[in-house]
This record gives structure tokens, sequence and C-alpha cells, in this order.
């Protein structure tokens, strides 16, 4: 699956890691999306890479799954390194 697909998966799965993981994120809606796009590709390259050895392919819902756990992955890091660094 190219890059500008997981791109596309990333905006969704960042709502969707929004949605699982809520709290307040500063930024607003903007850095949510740029979190989901990075936490997509971040997905894709796990799922490629790592696990799957490249059958990851297509719009699909384990592609999707991907997207959203690497989107979760990038949120909470995120939230780690903010509060780290307020404190």
């Amino acid at each position: 699956m190219g890059i500008l697909s997981w791109i596309l998966f990333g905006l969704i799965a960042g709502a969707i890691a929004k949605f699982i993981l809520p709290g307040k994120d500063p930024g607003g809606i903007i850095v949510t999306i740029l979190l989901g796009i990075v936490g997509g590709l971040l997905g894709g390259w796990l799922g490629t890479s790592v696990f799957a050895s490249g059958g990851i392919s297509g719009f699909n819902v384990i592609s999707f799954v991907w997207a959203v756990i690497g989107a979760l992955i990038v949120l909470i890091v995120y939230r780690l390194l903010f509060h780290r660094s307020r404190a």
C-alpha cells in the first residue's frame, strides 16, 4: 500500500485514536491530525516491515487496524513527552 494511502488512513486513525484515548492535548485538531498521519505511517511500516513481511496491502480492515495502532502509539508517546517537558 502506498504512502498516500497510509496518510489517508492516518487522518481517520488519528480521530479514532483520540476517541479511544480522550484527554486534553495541546495543539488542538491540527496536532491531532498530524499525529494521526504520523501514526498511520508508523502503523503501515510496522505492518509491512516488522510483522507481516509485506502482507499488508490495500484498503482493508487489517491495514486500518495497523493505522489505528500506529496512531495510538504516537499519541501515547506524544503525551508522555509533553507531560515530562511540562513537569
